[in-house]
């Protein structure tokens, strides 16, 4: 049975991705910064599909003991989805607080790129697949947002690492949502997408024949009439 790590796995696209994954027949590897916030979804799942991992993403040697104790425990790694990611505080630049500017910065590319380097000996054994959670605010400009520019920072690593991968049999994939409805806002958002949404795109991209790559996945609400 394959195995599928996702980071960042506590709530959201993360705990909506390791449902999705356990009933496409995967065993999951469930990291998140606190081990009790995992607890719920495991024993949703079932302790023979799920495991628990305490695991802070700006940390490397979290994140190579994570990757540690999900091959003890399943054996193998095929997929791992680098999810964890926080968001901005405040607007823009000026109205922007620089202490969250570093938190987002280490979480969202240093951390990442952390899960790619922890992981990347796995996956390459498996031929397996690589998943890198960006946004569409990675793709267009948003006035003065830190939040973008390390999302943007993500697709360039993602189009680099693609490269670096070419002819390995590994493929690396770009999901980049638009809004979703998670507790990633402080406030409910009824026309975003839900997480459901990102988890069927993740699956879709990973249940492609070994010939086909799905690079990018930019998944957006259906504009209102």
């Amino acid at each position: 049975m394959k195995t599928f790590l996702i980071t960042g796995a506590s709530s959201g696209i993360g705990a909506a991705t390791a449902r999705a994954a356990v009933g496409a027949g995967y065993r999951v590897a469930l990291a998140a910064r606190s081990e009790d916030k995992l607890k719920a979804l495991v024993d949703e799942l079932g302790a023979d599909r799920a495991m628990a991992i305490a695991c802070d993403v700006t940390s490397f040697e979290d994140q190579q003991a994570m990757v540690e104790k999900a091959v003890a425990a399943f054996g193998r790694i095929d997929v791992a989805f680098a999810n964890a990611g926080i968001g901005s505080k405040g607007q823009g630049t000026a109205g922007g607080d620089p202490e969250n500017w570093r938190q987002m910065v280490l979480t969202n590319v240093l951390g990442l790129v952390y899960t790619v380097r922890a992981v990347l000996a796995e996956i390459e054994k498996s031929r397996g697949h690589i998943l890198l959670n960006g946004s569409r605010a990675g793709r267009i400009a948003l006035p003065g947002s830190v939040y973008g520019a390390t999302k943007w920072a993500v697709t360039g690593y993602g189009q680099n690492l693609r490269e670096e991968l070419a002819g390995t049999g590994v493929r690396v994939t770009l999901i980049e949502p638009g809004m979703v409805d998670t507790p990633f806002f402080s406030e409910a958002k009824p026309d975003a997408l839900k997480a459901e949404d990102i988890a069927n795109a993740v699956i879709y991209a990973v249940s492609q024949p070994p010939h086909v790559s799905v690079a990018e996945l930019l998944v957006m609400p259906t504009p209102k009439a």
